[in-house]
């Protein structure tokens, strides 16, 4: 009898799927593996918060800036560097702690909402830093946080405050912004770089645009950090934004005050209305 020759199936060829023509899977694949991972969890919507990757824990930069002070600045050249890097990161320390306590005190309160769903779940870029801090708060009050992690050719893993499940690897930057916008009903802003400012900016251009269609709430904490590092007066002098432009988000300043903005808000418009699920236009 002769043997039946069994071919590969094309779902399994892994050098289509990773080629070139296979990017149109790939890209859907990063939109419907998540979408039945956040049902499954029954994540009807998110609290997104975006910061520096740099931050360290203040216990982690005090030690740092204490192995520094230690050095002999006779025989390390960039001693005077080394050790104003070391007090800046201590300084910024600050922003770590913060994300940690506002995190807490936002799970806390959404863990006593009275729903069948999960509502209001923590969700992160899933690497270091601020997003280390939100995904901690998190679970030390007891509930579960996303992390939506992305491949960079340098070093950025999944932080291990994440809840298992709920651990996302993106390829692709863009699939990655869907999903933290498409369940979000709220977004907090701290300091950070380009990534953050990334962030930041596309949230207001698809809320300056209407492309997010419902309540959303962006904080934007510490003001002074922000006013410094961008000139919003400036803008709306040279006419490119409106002053209406500045009401897309508010400015706060502590994790108490961040907190009874953003659940004040929640209060009166996602919980007393029966907001669609979408945040943004598909």
């Amino acid at each position: 009898m002769k043997e039946k020759k069994v071919y590969e199936k094309a779902y399994k060829n892994q050098e289509f799927l990773n080629s070139p023509e296979g990017r149109s899977i790939r890209i859907l694949s990063e939109f419907l593996e998540p979408k039945t991972r956040f049902e499954k969890n029954k994540i009807y919507d998110t609290i997104v918060i975006f910061g520096s990757a740099r931050f360290k824990s203040k216990a982690e930069a005090a030690d740092a800036y204490n192995l520094v002070k230690e050095l002999d600045p006779e025989t390390t050249p960039d001693f005077p560097s080394r050790l104003k890097q070391a007090k800046s990161a201590l300084n910024m320390s600050k922003y770590y702690e913060d994300a940690v306590e506002l995190s807490r005190m936002l799970t806390e309160w959404s863990l006593n909402l009275p729903a069948d769903q999960n509502r209001f779940i923590i969700c992160s870029g899933g690497g270091p830093g601020i997003m280390e801090a939100s995904n901690k708060g998190a679970q030390i009050a007891g509930g579960m946080s996303a992390g939506l992690n992305i491949s960079l050719p340098f070093e950025q893993f999944i932080n291990e405050y994440v809840t298992p499940g709920l651990k996302f690897e993106f390829h692709y930057f863009f699939m990655r912004k869907f999903w933290f916008m498409y369940l979000a009903k709220g977004l907090i802003v701290f300091p950070g770089g380009f990534g953050t400012m990334d962030e930041f900016f596309e949230t207001l251009t698809l809320l300056q645009t209407g492309k997010i269609q419902n309540y959303m709430k962006v904080i934007v904490y510490d003001e002074k950090y922000w006013r410094r590092i961008i000139n919003f007066d400036a803008l709306i002098e040279e006419g490119v934004i409106n002053d209406k432009d500045m009401d897309l988000f508010r400015f706060c300043d502590t994790p108490l005050e961040a907190f009874k903005e953003i659940t004040a808000h929640f209060e009166a418009y996602s919980l007393s209305h029966n907001a669609n699920k979408k945040s943004i236009t598909l």
